[in-house]
């Protein structure tokens, strides 16, 4: 279900990006306990970095990194009370807009195996044996755009 209370940026001013840093610091360090020196990395300064806000509030986050054949989608993340109500899906919309635009046509990520179900519900499939990543188990996905 798509909300026209929804907006969603590709990140281009530093209050964008403190908020994708909010939202995913709130998710994978305080909600899941990653340690923040693995959340944030050095990968972050040349990211495409996406954040979703709800009612103006920042309500997910996202960041992808143009490799040499792929897209790589990372840090997908939505702030628990949204979660279920399509803002994942909207997200993961406007990101795949992005990859196209950019000239790619397979997007992958590392997804924590309980939300690879979302992931294949919007056309993921996943192309590797489970590991451990952060503490969490996570499988890798692609799609072809």
């Amino acid at each position: 279900m798509k909300s026209s209370t929804w907006n969603i940026c590709t990140v281009s001013t530093p209050r964008e990006l403190e908020d994708a840093f909010s939202v995913r610091k709130n998710v994978f360090v305080e909600e899941q306990g990653v340690s923040i020196d693995l959340e944030r990395d050095h990968e972050d300064d040349s990211a495409i970095h996406f954040v979703l806000y709800d009612h103006g509030v920042p309500s997910g986050a996202a960041r992808i990194r143009l490799l040499e054949t792929y897209a790589k989608l990372e840090r997908v993340c939505i702030q628990k009370s949204m979660r279920g109500t399509g803002a994942g899906a909207a997200l993961m919309e406007a990101i795949e807009t992005e990859v196209t635009k950019q000239g790619f046509d397979v997007a992958k990520l590392n997804a924590q195996v309980h939300a690879s179900g979302f992931y294949k519900r919007i056309g993921y499939t996943v192309c590797s044996g489970e590991f451990m990543d952060a503490g969490i188990p996570h499988v890798t996905m692609e799609k072809r755009l």
